[in-house]
C-alpha cells in the first residue's frame, strides 16, 4: 500500500494530537485531585456526586441558619436571665417595705430603687441584637417595642410576630419571642379576674376567681363574657353577687368562709380571710397582667407610704402584689427555659449535621478522589507514548530516496 506524504503527515500528527489531549486529561485529573470531572468520566458517580454536593450546600446554608438562631436565642437567654435577677431584687425591696420599721424617707429610697427596677426591665425588654434590630419587637425589628409613661405604665407599639428559621429539611426553630410573649402575656395570679376592692375591712381577699366551665355561658344575648361581678356582704353571711347590668348571679344566707361559689355562667370563686358586714369589692375580666404593670404596682403600693388609708386593705394589696410579682418570676422563668429548649434544639442539629457532613464527605472522597499512584504511571507512560512518537516522526519524515542515491 502506498502513502502519500499528506496521508503521512495527516496520521502522524492526529496520533501526536490524540496523545497530547490524553496528556492534557490526565494533567487536569492530576492538578484537581479529582478522578471524576465531568459526566463523561463516569456518569453514575458523577449524578452520585450532584447528590452530595447538594446536600454538602444544604447543611452548609443549615449551618449558616443555626448560628444566627444561636445568637438570637442567646441574647433571649440572657435577657430572661438578667430580668429574673432584676426581679428578685425587687421582691426583696417589697419584703423590705412591708416590714413596718422603716420610715418615709426609708420607703422613698426603696421606691427609688424600685423604680430603677422598672427602667433596667424596660432597658432588657428594648435590647437590640447585633444588626441593630430589636428582638422583642416581632416582625416590626426596627420599631422600639416598649415606651414608658409619666405614670410610670409602659405600652407596647411591637407586634406578635415570631420568626423561624430552617435548620434542617423538615426542623425549624424560633429565633424570637415577641415582647408581648415575653413581658406582656403573664397569668394572672388570681385567675381570670383581678379584684378590685370598694370597701374591706375585715381583709378578705380574692384567692382563685376562673373561668372553669365556659360551655355555660349564655352568649344568645350579645353579651361581653366574662362580665364584671360585685360581691356585696350583708353580713357575714348574706353574700349577693351582681353581674355587670344589676343581675343577681348569686345570692346566698349561709355563706362560710373559704367556701367554693359556682356561678351559673361557669365562673368558680373562691376567697380568703372572714367577710364583714358591708364588704364590697368587684371582679374584673383580667386574665394577663404585663411584668410592667406588676412592677408599677409594687412601686405604687411603696409609695403609700407609712399611713395608708386601710391598713387592712394596704395589706390585701401588699399580697396581691406579691403573688402576681412571684407569677411574674416563673413566667419569665419559664421563658428563659423555652430560650433554652430553642438551643438545645440548635446545638443537637449542629452536630447532627456535623456527622451527616463528615458521612458525605467520606462518601464523596471514595468516589471522587484520584488514584494518585495509578494516575502517575498512567501519566508517565503518556509522556512516554507522546515522546516516542514524536521522535518517531522526526526521524521518518527525514527520509529520502537521495540518501541513497
Amino acid at each position: 500500500m502506498r502513502v502519500s506524504t499528506a496521508q503521512f503527515y495527516f496520521q502522524n500528527g492526529l496520533q501526536m494530537s490524540d496523545k497530547q489531549t490524553t496528556l492534557s486529561e490526565q494533567s487536569a485529573y492530576l492538578s484537581s485531585g479529582k478522578r471524576v470531572l465531568t459526566a463523561k468520566d463516569d456518569a453514575v458517580s458523577y449524578s452520585a456526586l450532584a447528590g452530595y454536593k447538594n446536600e454538602l450546600s444544604n447543611i452548609e446554608k443549615y449551618q449558616r441558619n443555626i448560628t444566627q438562631a444561636e445568637s438570637r436565642n442567646n441574647y433571649q437567654e440572657v435577657a430572661f436571665s438578667n430580668t429574673t435577677n432584676i426581679l428578685n431584687e425587687l421582691r426583696d425591696l417589697l419584703l423590705q417595705a412591708n416590714n413596718g420599721v422603716y420610715a418615709e424617707a426609708d420607703l422613698a429610697s426603696i421606691s427609688q430603687q424600685a423604680t430603677n427596677s422598672l427602667k433596667q426591665v424596660l432597658d432588657i425588654a428594648n435590647t437590640k441584637d447585633e444588626t441593630g434590630g430589636y428582638i422583642f419587637s416581632g416582625f416590626q425589628i426596627d420599631k422600639q417595642p416598649f415606651a414608658l409613661q409619666p405614670d410610670n405604665s409602659v405600652n407596647y407599639h411591637g407586634d406578635n410576630g415570631e420568626r423561624e428559621l430552617q435548620i434542617a429539611k423538615n426542623v425549624m426553630v424560633g429565633t424570637n419571642v415577641s415582647g408581648e410573649q415575653a413581658f406582656e402575656k403573664v397569668a394572672n395570679n388570681i385567675g381570670d379576674f383581678s379584684a378590685q376592692y370598694n370597701a374591706n375591712t375585715s381583709g378578705i381577699f380574692v384567692e382563685h376567681a376562673v373561668i372553669a366551665r365556659p360551655g355555660d355561658n349564655d352568649t344568645s344575648a350579645g353579651a361581653g363574657y366574662p362580665t364584671p361581678y360585685n360581691f356585696s356582704f350583708a353580713s357575714e353571711t348574706d353574700l349577693t353577687i351582681t353581674d355587670n347590668d344589676g343581675d343577681v348571679m348569686f345570692t346566698t344566707t349561709t355563706y362560710t368562709p373559704g367556701e367554693l361559689i359556682s356561678l351559673p355562667n361557669g365562673v368558680d370563686v373562691q376567697l380568703g380571710g372572714n367577710p364583714l358586714p358591708g364588704d364590697d369589692f368587684d371582679l374584673l375580666p383580667q386574665e394577663t397582667i404585663s411584668v410592667f404593670d406588676t412592677i408599677k404596682a409594687a412601686i405604687d403600693w411603696i409609695d403609700v407610704g407609712t399611713s395608708p388609708v386601710s391598713e387592712v386593705q394596704h395589706q390585701v394589696d401588699y399580697s396581691t402584689v406579691l403573688g402576681q410579682l412571684n407569677q411574674a418570676l416563673d413566667h419569665i422563668s419559664s421563658q428563659r427555659a423555652d430560650a433554652g429548649i430553642r438551643l438545645q434544639l440548635t446545638d443537637r442539629q449542629k452536630n447532627n449535621h456535623l456527622d451527616t457532613e463528615l458521612y458525605l464527605n467520606s462518601s464523596r472522597s471514595k468516589i471522587e478522589d484520584l488514584d494518585f499512584a495509578k494516575a502517575i504511571s498512567e501519566f508517565e507512560q503518556s509522556q512516554m507514548a507522546l515522546q516516542a512518537a514524536q521522535q518517531t516522526f522526526t526521524q521518518i519524515q527525514n527520509l529520502s530516496l537521495f540518501n541513497y542515491i
